[in-house]
């Protein structure tokens, strides 16, 4: 039986330097939150719950002009109400688009779960984009990269919304660096100035310093601004006009960003956006030590311990579907909540592949929290991410070893 204590110990003396950068951004991060909560005057009046319509929730209302403000954005649209990622897209999509105009993919062909959105998967008649006349056409990434010659050529006069997706998904490939997502950003915008551009900032948030300039992006609040303690939630950010817009699909024109309450009260989104920063931390230090010692053990990772990251995802590549299993059926194990249960593959809304997913969360689906999830197909790769404690994340993966060892 090997060792696995020493293996890890000897990784983590090569992650120091690499741990000493994360801690740098953490800082950087904190701080800007931090002015943020001390220049809105965030008082315990913001935490009340609110009921019926929720005109002028302070809490609803301040949280978002701090989202806004800390992610560099002109206006944020911060609700309990939207239920995942997929929704907060969703919403964006719906409302920036209309029928006639075309949505174009810049980063190839985006995540699972908006396949069905866009109606390039699904029955017809579901509500689709497609289904509302709207196009949809996408530009492959080339060698891993935005091919910013391609996306500029792809877009025709029907093209009215690029959209950009941060986070590698499910695929073999880098997360795009905001600096290469900025600097597409101004040549679309200097080339085709009627053109938006759109981000999905799921799993990036906090990673960098700054987020990108796009004209909207969000993300979901179970994801890293959440910081693990948001119990549900979305955000939206970005230009005025563009927030607006979707705050009419959101609700309805003429009603828009006004209404929304929250009966269970703000206090968890507000700690959990302060503690964001420290959160994702730790999220990156447990993917860096799982990178390192799986690439020690030989198998292939993305990206490497000390590559730059966008995200919170660690991708390690099992080519085999029982060690793949076995290994989310692992980090299930390793979790403080339902540790008893037995992950399987399973049919999962909005996949077109069978999924098997380790979510041992106090949050349910929060992948901010240690948890992870792969679709059954080779090269059966698994996605891990999250980790409130890089504590806890080192005792997952010296229990995954061991179990993967003596299976």
């Amino acid at each position: 039986m090997q060792n696995y204590e020493a293996l890890i110990c000897e990784a983590e003396k090569e992650l120091a330097p690499v741990f000493e950068r994360l801690n740098a951004i953490e800082t950087e991060n904190t701080r800007r939150v931090l002015r943020a909560f001390q220049k809105h005057r965030v008082s315990a009046r913001n935490f009340a719950p609110t009921t019926g319509y929720g005109y002028d929730d302070i809490g609803r209302d301040a949280l978002s002009e701090i989202i806004a403000e800390v992610f560099g954005a002109e206006k944020a649209l911060m609700r309990p109400q939207i239920a995942s990622g997929t929704h907060a897209l969703a919403l964006c999509l719906y409302g920036m688009l209309r029928p006639g105009e075309t949505l174009l993919s810049a980063a190839g062909k985006p995540y699972d779960t908006l396949e069905e959105v866009i109606g390039i998967a699904g029955e017809a008649g579901s509500g689709s984009l497609k289904d509302f006349g709207i196009g949809y056409k996408q530009v492959e990434l080339k060698n891993g990269a935005l091919n910013e010659e391609g996306i500029l050529n792809a877009i025709t006069p029907d093209v009215k919304l690029v959209l950009i997706q941060r986070s590698r998904g499910y695929d073999w490939r880098p997360s795009l660096s905001v600096d290469e997502i900025d600097r597409m950003i101004e040549r679309i915008h200097a080339a085709h100035p009627g053109v938006n551009v759109m981000v999905d900032n799921c799993y990036g948030e906090f990673t960098g310093t700054h987020e990108p300039k796009a004209d909207v992006f969000a993300g979901s609040l179970i994801k890293n601004p959440g910081g693990g303690l948001a119990p549900t939630g979305g955000y939206i950010a970005g230009r005025a006009e563009c927030v607006d817009k979707i705050a009419n699909r959101l609700t309805s024109p003429g009603i828009g960003a006004e209404v929304g309450s929250y009966a269970g009260g703000y206090q968890p989104f507000y700690q959990g956006f302060f503690l964001a920063p420290h959160i994702v931390g730790q999220a990156l230090r447990v993917s860096c030590l799982f990178a390192r010692v799986f690439e020690k053990l030989g198998y292939a990772v993305h990206p490497k311990y000390d590559d730059p990251r966008g995200d919170i995802i660690q991708a390690i590549r099992f080519e085999d579907a029982g060690k793949l299993i076995r290994f989310i059926q692992s980090i299930q194990m390793d979790s403080p909540v339902d540790a008893e249960a037995v992950p399987e593959p399973w049919d999962m809304p909005g996949y077109q592949d069978q999924v098997i997913m380790a979510a041992g969360t106090f949050v349910s689906g929060a992948s901010i929290e240690l948890s992870a999830d792969a679709p059954i197909r080779p090269p059966y790769i698994a996605y891990l991410q999250g980790g409130l404690t890089y504590a806890h994340g080192r005792i997952a993966l010296e229990g995954a070893l061991q179990r993967m060892q003596e299976a």
